[in-house]
């Protein structure tokens, strides 16, 4: 993989900006955090963090951290209902204002995500991407991203893994910023955060196969 791309920005200043935006979310944000935490303890049970391992940068794997939406009820022969069933209003208000996605800012701290970047999805995914997709994992996955401004899980996943590599192309620092501020407004906005035909986003199923001309 070629990490050379984004020069100086990517290199030596990317990582410094997400450590320090990340710590003063955090702070500032310690009210939001515990007010939440409270909610969903409280409307949902424990625990309150849902915890799933991701691929992150050169599909190194670690654990995501993000407030629970969903409850854990489950049919007679103990399988999880479907999504639709288990994302309650109070689940549907969390993802809608993204506020699910705070304890994100804890993998920010620590290095597994950036701020701006390619989502970071299921580990079942890596082994259906092609070898284009796969460049989506050249930089650290981010809390939003280019993806997410241009239509969030309302866009088919071909269109989501072309434009994480047009990202991954494009790295810069006034790029980042605003991907940054078209979040802020997409959050109050709140646009596409469900699919057409899901609660949430259908699974991948693979990349779709490349047509040979003959």
């Amino acid at each position: 993989m070629n990490n050379s791309k984004g020069g100086i920005y990517r290199e030596f200043i990317k990582r410094p900006m997400d450590f320090i935006l990340s710590l003063l979310a955090i702070i500032v944000l310690s009210p939001v955090f515990l007010v939440v935490a409270i909610l969903v303890r409280t409307k949902l049970g424990s625990p309150v963090l849902f915890k799933q391992k991701r691929p992150g940068m050169n599909e190194k794997i670690f654990m995501m951290y993000k407030f629970r939406t969903m409850t854990d009820e489950r049919d007679e022969n103990g399988e999880l209902l479907p999504d639709s069933v288990r994302l309650t209003k109070f689940g549907k208000l969390l993802r809608s204002t993204s506020l699910d996605e705070l304890p994100e800012l804890f993998n920010i701290l620590k290095g597994d995500m950036s701020i701006i970047g390619p989502r970071p999805l299921l580990v079942q995914y890596l082994r259906l991407y092609n070898n284009h997709q796969k460049r989506r994992h050249e930089v650290r996955p981010g809390l939003s991203g280019l993806a997410q401004i241009s239509g969030r899980n309302a866009i088919s996943w071909e269109d989501k893994f072309n434009l994480d590599v047009q990202y991954v192309d494009s790295v810069s620092f006034i790029g980042d910023w605003k991907i940054i501020l078209l979040t802020i407004k997409k959050v109050f906005v709140r646009e596409g955060i469900n699919s057409e035909t899901a609660a949430t986003i259908e699974p991948f199923k693979g990349a779709k196969k490349e047509r040979i001309e003959l």
